[in-house]
């Protein structure tokens, strides 16, 4: 069993930045495919971003891609997702997940263990 708790969130100008992080626990993360979703108010659940592998490959939605950048650091057994450049269409709660198996990595139900989530507002 993995547990994940993400925090970071909360209330920004469309151009500032923020980074989340999400604290794992129960088991180590370096061997699973860790990714970040979002799901904004009367939308369904979004891929943002996702890191796999040994050599932390990282994958972005186009939606964020050059103003978001996923991380992980091992040794706190932590994920991160640093945030520039917000605009208020990235206001959303977002989530931490992890995938044992190396499933596709921009599909949600691909991901065995989630976090509540920490919710990120951008106003215009």
């Amino acid at each position: 069993q993995v547990q994940l708790v993400e925090s970071g969130g909360g209330l920004v100008q469309a151009g500032d930045s923020l980074r989340l992080s999400c604290a794992a626990s129960g088991r180590t993360i370096s061997t699973y495919t860790m990714g970040w979703f979002r799901r904004a108010p009367g939308k369904d659940r979004e891929y943002v971003a996702a890191i796999r592998g040994s050599a932390g490959t990282t994958y972005y939605a186009d939606s964020v891609k050059g103003r978001f950048t996923i991380s992980r650091d091992n040794a706190k057994n932590t994920l991160y997702l640093q945030m520039n450049n917000l605009k208020p269409e990235d206001t959303a709660v977002y989530y931490c997940a992890a995938d044992r198996f190396g499933r596709p990595y921009y599909t949600g139900s691909a991901y065995d263990y989630w976090g509540p989530g920490t919710q990120v507002t951008v106003s215009s």
